[in-house]
């Protein structure tokens, strides 16, 4: 699911002070192991520990990018290659050839550095700022733990009394926030940015992975497309072809008998019927399987329609596309939205589905959620991992959110232009 970055309030940015010294603590920790580790190379006890320190690294590089993205609004992607097969050697060489293990270096110093002083100091000044703004309601608490003679110094000046205090603490409190109110955003997502130059894929490492997931989505695409034209090639040979057989046998010997026995030929004969009237209807259930004329007719929405009137849930269906997908992209949503119809009735336990179709920021979205027990996967060789193959060969994804207990959502995002508006939004339960 693509979740648009946006910038958090002021509270929750204050709130996600606390997180960000945490990242900042390990990341001084992991520099400190990263360094050591190479150091240790030459009597083989860096490597494992290298290849830790570096995993360790990348686990608390992407809470921050996380932070970043969702919080500040500042999206920061993975780089990472996937790890080399093989023994510790080859996974350490993999790893010390990989740009993104030197740049996740480069940003922990700068984190343990720089991090932790922006959040440590943002943090002390919010908190200043609230103390000097209650200072009026706790000075009689403070006077009663210090004994009457208590003074503080506030922004330079000695304060005694509760009166001097609700005279200069209020309105420096005031002060303090308001900056901190102004400045706090700005710093931060400041410091984003410059976390995005080390964290973010370059250029080059960008199209690397992108070359390589165009080239996993061929691949894909090619022995998806080999095993549907084995489907259709099993299917016509043990079906149609069979029933095509059987009825030129019963032809042939009607045709024998057709003068010596005419009763038994018209037997033949309307056994031929049948045979050629199932086979008609299994040709068409074939060409329903490689491209439902539903869609031909009415849509993506009336495919969806259908197959929700054909659940054995209650399926509400609702649809906001103000045009029509390309034809290829709407027999790939159908099918993926079939296959998860059939694991929510076989699987979920389910009492209803929602099923929605939207097109926004140049993306074609199909949510399917249902109130079942959840547990959900995409694991390989499963439906869902098939669905998630189907997309991809059109650059689409597919995202599971299913905790125990549900409910589970399953996100379908496929990028395309739609065409001329010719679909009307529509509201229905099947």
């Amino acid at each position: 699911m693509s979740t648009d970055p946006r910038r958090a309030g002021r509270l929750e940015l204050l709130g996600w002070l606390l997180p960000l010294i945490g990242t900042s603590a390990a990341a001084a920790v992991l520099l400190s192991t990263t360094l050591a580790s190479l150091a240790l190379v030459s009597v083989w006890l860096g490597i494992p520990l290298f290849i830790g320190s570096v995993w360790l690294t990348r686990q608390a590089a992407n809470p921050f990018r996380w932070i970043c993205t969702r919080v500040l609004g500042v999206v920061i992607r993975r780089p990472y290659r996937p790890w080399a097969p093989g023994h510790l050697g080859r996974k350490w060489l993999g790893l010390v050839r990989d740009p993104a293990t030197w740049r996740d270096l480069c940003w922990t110093a700068v984190h343990c550095t720089l991090g932790l002083t922006l959040a440590t100091v943002l943090l002390v000044v919010a908190l200043a700022g609230l103390g000097c703004v209650l200072l009026p309601v706790a000075w009689r608490v403070l006077e009663e733990i210090s004994g009457p003679g208590f003074a503080a110094e506030i922004v330079g000046f000695e304060v005694i009394g509760s009166q001097a205090a609700v005279f200069l603490g209020v309105p420096a409190g005031l002060a303090i926030l308001l900056l901190w109110w102004w400045l706090a955003p700005a710093l931060l997502r400041g410091y984003a940015v410059l976390s995005r130059a080390l964290l973010d894929p370059t250029s080059r490492a960008a199209l690397s992975a992108r070359v390589r997931e165009l080239t996993e989505s061929r691949a894909e695409t090619v022995d998806a497309a080999a095993a549907e034209l084995r489907r259709i090639e099993r299917d016509l040979h043990d079906g149609t072809q069979a029933r095509l057989v059987a009825l030129g046998m019963s032809l042939g010997m009607a045709d024998e008998l057709l003068r010596s026995d005419p009763d038994a030929a018209a037997g033949l004969l309307a056994e031929a019927r049948r045979d050629s009237g199932l086979a008609l209807s299994e040709l068409r259930n074939l060409v329903r399987g490689i491209h439902p004329p539903v869609l031909a007719d009415r849509g993506l929405p009336g495919g969806v329609q259908a197959l929700a009137l054909a659940h054995p849930l209650p399926v509400e269906v609702t649809v906001d596309l103000p045009g029509r997908p390309p034809v290829p992209v709407e027999s790939a949503l159908y099918f993926a939205v079939a296959e998860t119809l059939t694991n929510v009735a076989k699987h979920a336990r389910a009492g209803s589905v929602q099923v929605r179709l939207s097109h926004a920021d140049g993306l074609v979205r199909v949510t399917v959620a249902d109130d079942g027990r959840g547990g959900a996967n995409a694991t390989s060789g499963g439906g869902l991992d098939g669905t998630r193959r189907r997309l991809a060969a059109f650059d689409g994804t597919l995202t599971v959110s299913s905790p125990p207990g549900g409910p589970t959502v399953i996100t379908m995002e496929v990028p395309c232009v739609l065409s001329s508006p010719k679909i009307t939004p529509y509201s229905g339960t099947g």
